[in-house]
């Protein structure tokens, strides 16, 4: 039996998500899936639109074997980051393959972009880029010079994946399946369309049936505009503190320009349009603006730059049995209930699940908190 590793957002989980799935189950029939997933902010920085455990019972009924955390200080941070984390984990539960969605769907172009970004001059060339004022996207790029870099976003995180599977000597064999839609979409064209295309047709209340599953339809439906909602808190958090410079990701006297902003603005649209700049695109700056929000300082980076606990959100009947056949093996703590984790980084990992429910509704809020600490982790039996 294949082990499979999966990493995923599924923000939201829609129909392109269950093809990905789909196609892995018809490729390796014997096989058991892992899911790495974030649950309460993404590698954007922006909110999860599906709690962790209507995302979780999803994975499940969608096949997925077995369903884990990814901590918040690597689910938020740069692709290399957020690799570093997945990777790690899915290393420990001895994965053997991970597939990936890829615009270019060509495996050994990415092996060899991540190889060659990893010698010893490469860093050099984008340190060179980034002191003429280009972003750290665009400077990666440019120091590949002759050798075409992939600039499409699920190929810059399989791109991510592959280069640490190189740095933590994994024996992981990545593997990709073709994307069969258009990343840049921004509206639904087809039942099969972009997740940045949905959650625009959520905040805009837009009709978006057929492109999700029906069970999370009418769920997603009445979410609304989640990055706006968090926006009073951002703005509170940013007027008060003092020094902003102390956050992860907030770099180069970026936090002038944030906090001469702020005050003059009344949307997170507003804000994001005011304060991006060449070197701060959008997906930057809604990362740091997170960052900013849950308190995510650069010491606390510094603690908590490595995996600390395996955190199981949910697994069915092979799942479980494959964890147990594992668990000795594993060289972190298995954490299945949270009052018996001991770990700083599960303890800061309660804050932020606080944090993301707080602009649900007061019932909602008390249901997602009696679920967290009462039934995970999910168990589907088949």
């Amino acid at each position: 039996m294949n082990i499979i590793g999966v990493i995923a957002e599924y923000n939201p989980f829609h129909n392109g998500h269950l093809y990905h799935l789909e196609q892995i189950r018809t490729i390796e029939p014997d096989s058991l899936i892992i899911a790495v997933i974030t649950t309460t902010f993404t590698q954007r920085g922006t909110p999860c639109y599906l709690d962790k455990y209507t995302k979780t019972k999803l994975c499940l009924d969608y096949e997925i074997d077995l369903v884990i955390e990814l901590p918040f200080p690597f689910a938020t941070q740069s692709a290399d980051i957020f690799a570093k984390g997945a990777i790690q984990i899915l290393e420990f539960l001895k994965v053997q393959k991970i597939y990936f969605g890829s615009e270019c769907n060509n495996v050994e172009k990415l092996i060899s972009l991540a190889k060659k970004s990893l010698e010893k001059n490469f860093e050099k060339q984008v340190l060179l880029y980034l002191s003429k004022g280009e972003s750290y996207p665009a400077s990666f790029a440019k120091a590949f010079s002759n050798q075409e870099m992939v600039n499409t976003p699920n190929d810059l995180l399989g791109f991510s994946y592959i280069r640490e599977i190189i740095k933590q000597k994994s024996k992981i064999i990545p593997k990709t399946i073709q994307r069969t839609n258009n990343f840049h979409e921004h509206h639904i064209f087809s039942t099969i369309t972009s997740a940045t295309s949905i959650r625009k047709a959520i905040a805009q209340k837009q009709e978006f049936k057929g492109t999700v599953p029906d069970s999370i339809y009418e769920y997603l439906k009445e979410n609304g505009n989640l990055e706006e909602a968090y926006f009073p808190f951002l703005k509170y958090k940013i007027i008060s503190s003092e020094d902003l410079s102390i956050y992860q990701t907030v770099d180069e006297g970026i936090e002038n320009r944030i906090k001469k902003i702020i005050s003059s603005v009344n949307s997170w649209d507003e804000f994001l349009q005011k304060v991006k700049t060449k070197r701060y695109p959008y997906n930057r700056i809604q990362r740091m603006c997170c960052h900013i929000l849950c308190n995510f300082t650069k010491e606390k980076a510094k603690q908590f730059s490595s995996i600390q606990y395996i955190r199981i959100l949910g697994f069915n009947q092979k799942g479980r049995k494959y964890l147990n056949h594992i668990k000795k093996e594993i060289p972190v703590p298995l954490i299945s209930t949270l009052s018996k984790g001991t770990s700083d980084m599960l303890e800061y990992e309660k804050q932020i699940f606080l944090i993301y429910l707080s602009v649900f509704q007061a019932q909602e809020q008390q249901k997602l908190k009696t679920l967290e600490y009462q039934a995970f982790p999910i168990y589907k039996k088949k």
